[in-house]
């Protein structure tokens, strides 16, 4: 749950509404060497998600073994994730495939990356408390030596070694760049309504940034004369400045020429109904949505669409990089 003091703004709770104070102090060590809220958020998940197959095995956290890190990833192999539930009349099942566009949907239960993610915020937990007595004597959550000796003081220049996994580590496949053919580009671009969700789109397709960059850009950050928006990157929080197209700025130039400027220090993109606000990241997913509604047969759904957008235009369509991370 959120928490109310700025150096722990995560906090994880148990059955009876007390905080879990040894995932508090990680997280807040996390906080002081400089990771994000959401990375915390995440870990806190994690580390919620591992505390409830303790509390189910009735075992204390400092006690645990290997043998719990194996029932949290036989639990995650097996379970349903309630994330995947369809809901929505005609919308595909988990786990098939689009049939006009050949993209694949997620499956019912928790993706290898996923269980990856969350062995690896077990392995820190214990790894943090180590150094001062707390926790078992062996970290529950095996991990591989052979990997930590590929990839120490690896150049990015040389071919990557293959190495042994982990036990208890599920095989991540690789992530393959999507492409979106010309003619569903222009259905989906069709499917904006108004001249702000255009320029969303264009500038999105044009400057391949994250969805928090993109939207945090305020007035001071265009620069018309050289085509480039200026976004604070979500890795190393600096200032960078990332290419866009003509025919984005034109839409962005339309928008604030029909809804006006900005207020000083409020980003461009905001709101249209009711007083104007920043426009968040889930009113700006909820536009993507909205077209998925008006078109079934559209070629991307708004979380992918916000994690691997377009980078580059090819013959057979426009290709879509995994410029963007999943949470």
């Amino acid at each position: 749950m959120a928490g109310t003091r700025p150096s722990l703004p995560w906090l994880v709770m148990d059955a009876a509404g007390r905080e879990v104070e040894p995932v508090s102090v990680y997280l807040r060590d996390r906080l002081l060497g400089d990771a994000s809220t959401a990375t915390c958020r995440s870990y806190g998940y994690d580390l919620l998600r591992w505390h409830r197959v303790l509390w189910a095995l009735d075992v204390g956290w400092e006690q645990v073994t290997e043998a719990e890190t194996a029932a949290l990833v036989g639990w995650l192999r097996h379970a349903r994730n309630p994330q995947r539930q369809r809901r929505r009349p005609g919308s595909h099942p988990a786990g098939s495939v689009n049939p006009k566009t050949g993209k694949p949907t997620l499956r019912a239960g928790y993706a290898p990356s996923t269980i990856a993610h969350n062995l690896t915020a077990v392995h820190g937990f214990y790894a943090f408390h180590q150094p001062f007595g707390r926790g078992p004597v062996l970290n529950p959550a095996p991990e591989s030596a052979a990997r930590r000796a590929a990839l120490a003081h690896r150049s990015p220049l040389e071919v990557r070694q293959q190495h042994r996994q982990a036990r208890l580590r599920p095989k991540v496949p690789v992530r393959h760049p999507r492409s979106i053919p010309d003619d569903q580009w222009d259905e989906l671009f069709a499917q904006m309504k108004c001249v702000r969700d255009k320029a969303l789109l264009s500038n999105y397709l044009a400057s391949a940034s994250r969805a928090s960059e993109l939207l945090g850009v305020g007035l001071g950050d265009i620069e018309w004369t050289k085509g480039q928006l200026w976004v604070i990157s979500k890795g190393t929080r600096t200032r960078q400045p990332v290419p866009t197209s003509p025919e984005g700025l034109a839409y962005l130039a339309a928008y604030l020429e029909e809804d006006g400027l900005p207020p000083e220090g409020m980003p461009v993109w905001r709101t249209r109904r009711g007083e104007s606000r920043p426009l968040t990241y889930w009113a700006a997913r909820r536009v993507f949505q909205r077209s998925k509604n008006a078109w079934p047969a559209a070629p991307v759904t708004a979380s992918p669409f916000f994690r691997s957008f377009p980078s580059t235009s090819t013959t057979d369509g426009i290709a879509c990089g995994p410029c963007w991370t999943p949470h």
